[in-house]
């Protein structure tokens, strides 16, 4: 029976929250970027699109800003509020860096020994992850270059990851003091065996792409050079299968002359992203051609698995990162900010551990004695 004399308002409303001021073309900034959903044959779909969060600071390998945390979280929640946004593309400006993590500068010089301020920092960083995971929309992770550090905290945020092959992935926390709480420790024995996550998470090691592929971290890897008009496959990286001290070992990067080679080849070779935007575009069909409510059930319903131990932790790893920004990530940070004075991005771990065992006081005398020196 239909319902015609009940009284209707027709006009839609907006449930968007705002936050545009925190987009922007200018790095750094993110950039939010509609795209219009393509078939199989290149053409556009009308009235759908995907939306495009782009970490926009390439100069910096695209470490988030403060300003640039809110941008995602405004991003993922303008994107989610989107009646005709089928899924959200969450990558990096550049050839070189889907992202480093945090903005390292911002770090050593605004946040260092200011804990009470990193606190609230860490509020929006735990903010931008919950807003990946609670996106109401597929989130996809266009892997356009390394994805370090707090990059692979909210790279592993998202739902599905698709890599060019020249990204490398890794943590950097426990060298230049800090920890991967920011969802490393949560996401990556989910998607790892225990112990290749620990190892992941402690050694500072860079894995390659290809490495990542065959472990199940990434959903695809796809060749982006381009040479004489034939794909070219990362030269840094060996990706035959090969037995090393009685391990099975794949998609190692080369060392030695070989890696030294293999990098003079990248400076001068051309990247073409045309492979990685078709195998996110083949996604986004996929996502097109599913009922909209059962795919976000769907999506939602793995999501809450990688949510359980996020959402148990990151009050406490909030309250840990505070005070630890007044003892090693200070060091930590200011070593890295200043190498190009120094010639040095580490402290002196050696000497840092033997004035902890003979029970120096943690102070500004213990922090002149371990950081790297000027150069000259």
């Amino acid at each position: 029976m239909a319902l015609e004399w009940l009284p209707r308002d027709n006009e839609l409303k907006d449930h968007d929250l705002g936050g545009e001021e925190f987009f922007g073309t200018e790095p750094p900034c993110v950039t939010y970027e509609k795209k219009p959903i393509v078939d199989p044959e290149g053409k556009a779909v009308e009235g759908l699109y995907s939306a495009w969060v782009w970490l926009n600071n390439p100069a910096q390998y695209n470490s988030y800003t403060t300003r640039m945390v809110k941008g995602v979280i405004a991003g993922m929640r303008k994107a989610s509020m989107d009646r005709s946004v089928v899924a959200i593309v969450l990558t990096g400006a550049g050839d070189r860096a889907f992202c480093s993590g945090g903005n390292t500068k911002e770090y050593a010089e605004y946040y260092s020994g200011r804990p009470a301020e990193y606190a609230l920092y860490m509020d929006l960083f735990n903010a931008m992850i919950d807003s990946i995971l609670g996106a109401k929309k597929p989130v996809i992770c266009r892997v356009n270059g390394m994805r370090v550090a707090g990059g692979q905290e909210i790279g592993g945020a998202c739902d599905l990851a698709i890599a060019s092959d020249l990204a490398v992935f890794g943590q950097a926390g426990p060298r230049h003091g800090s920890a991967p709480v920011g969802g490393s420790t949560d996401f990556l024995p989910w998607y790892l065996t225990i112990e290749d996550a620990m190892w992941n998470c402690i050694s500072c090691e860079l894995w390659s792409a290809y490495k990542m592929v065959r472990k199940g971290y990434v959903s695809k890897v796809v060749p982006v050079i381009k040479q004489d008009g034939t794909w070219v496959r990362n030269p840094t990286v060996i990706t035959d299968t090969y037995v090393r001290d009685g391990e099975i070992v794949y998609g190692e990067l080369k060392t030695g002359e070989q890696s030294q080679k293999a990098r003079e080849f990248l400076k001068t070779a051309k990247t073409d992203f045309e492979l990685l935007d078709k195998a996110v575009d083949e996604v986004l069909w996929t996502f097109t051609n599913l009922f909209p409510n059962c795919l976000q059930m769907s999506v939602d319903s793995i999501r809450s698995k990688k949510r359980f131990f996020w959402d148990a932790a990151k009050d406490y790893y909030r309250h840990w990162l505070m005070a630890n920004m007044s003892s090693e990530a200070y060091l930590g940070f200011q070593a890295f900010n200043t190498k190009k004075m120094t010639g040095k991005d580490t402290i002196d771990f050696v000497k840092y551990r033997r004035l902890l065992a003979e029970g120096r006081a943690v102070d500004e005398a213990l922090f002149a004695e371990v950081l790297p020196k000027p150069k000259g």
